[in-house]
């Protein structure tokens, strides 16, 4: 494997107690560099609190409760990503799998209308996503599914999506936006506010098929989304590092939530993203409540997990367990 950076041990005590809310580890149907059992061990040896596992085609809420049996002190958490796979924007799946406890609901990815519409090219040098091999596979066998709309013709969110954020809030789980258009965006959180998520964040509103622009970045903050700043984005060449940071710079600190999106194996160890993440900040100026506030009061807020005494304020909201979930549909 490649050679990557070491994180500093400064930035390895910043960063303890955060969560990881979106790593692609195995088991997945792309060689990934580590499996999640493993990564459960390495994030107790390095003080994380514990990861959402992300997969673009299949649920993993069950994986994850398997991780926890085995590694209680880590808290590995389920996800659903609504592509073709899961039959799409489908409620029976959502609702599935907020029973079975999920945290996180990703809106469409590789299946989004506007991931399979999008025209924009990677920057020169920079990694293609793994999962593009993938489709193209799909494609060639005659597996390429409609691709999957939040939003209708004249703008407005479906019904479909509407029933889906219910039950997001229904199970108070995590709302991703996915690899939705900016404009999908902003009517996906002002919709789903109304159908009452009381968690959302904006998936890597920099990466190439989305490029957010600042000032609706701003104006989605104010609606209550936080913005998700994935290191790979710029790690892997789809955004420069300057333009990663003024981004985080100008929606404000205190509206970004830090992830890794790790898990390849031509990258860095997935427990080394969040710190190596924290010193890019801190290099770029950022002081130390802000890089916790990023990757550790804010990580832990959209998870639902217990506020540290050094949270600030607006995010000493009560936790919401996996069990708590489950026990709301009993």
């Amino acid at each position: 494997m490649a050679d990557h950076p070491q994180p500093s041990e400064r930035a390895r005590e910043l960063v303890r107690g955060a969560y990881d809310v979106h790593v692609h580890v195995a088991p997945d149907v792309m060689k990934r560099r580590i499996d999640d059992v493993t990564l459960a061990e390495r994030f107790a040896a390095v003080g994380l609190a514990g990861f959402v596992l992300k997969s673009h085609y299949v649920p993993t809420t069950e994986r994850a409760a398997v991780v926890r049996r085995l590694h209680p002190e880590v808290g590995v958490l389920g996800a659903i990503t609504l592509n073709a796979s899961v039959g799409g924007l489908n409620p029976v799946a959502v609702e599935i799998a907020g029973r079975g406890g999920a945290t996180f609901v990703w809106l469409p990815t590789v299946d989004s209308a506007n991931q399979r519409h999008c025209q924009a090219t990677e920057p020169k040098g920079a990694k293609p996503p793994m999962w593009a091999q993938l489709q193209a596979d799909l494609r060639a066998d005659g597996m390429s599914a409609d691709p999957v709309d939040i939003v209708a013709a004249d703008g407005t969110v479906t019904e479909t999506a509407r029933q889906v954020f219910r039950l997001i809030a229904r199970h108070r789980m995590v709302l991703a936006t996915g690899h939705l258009h900016s404009d999908e965006i902003a009517a996906v959180v002002t919709a789903a506010a109304e159908e009452g998520v009381e968690r959302m964040v904006v998936t890597h509103p920099e990466f190439t098929s989305q490029r957010v622009a600042i000032e609706r970045q701003r104006d989605l903050a104010a609606s209550g989304a936080l913005l998700e700043r994935c290191f790979t984005t710029p790690y892997t060449g789809k955004v420069s590092w300057e333009h990663w940071l003024r981004a985080i710079r100008e929606a404000g600190p205190e509206n970004s939530v830090i992830s890794s999106d790790l898990g390849q194996p031509f990258n860095p160890p997935v427990e080394d993203g969040l710190a190596l993440c924290a010193d890019r900040l801190l290099a770029a100026g950022f002081d130390e409540a802000e890089v916790r506030t990023m990757i550790v009061h804010n990580s832990r807020w959209l998870v639902g997990a217990e506020p540290l005494p050094d949270a600030p304020a607006n995010r000493r909201a009560a936790a919401t367990t996996t069990e708590d979930r489950k026990a709301d549909v009993a």
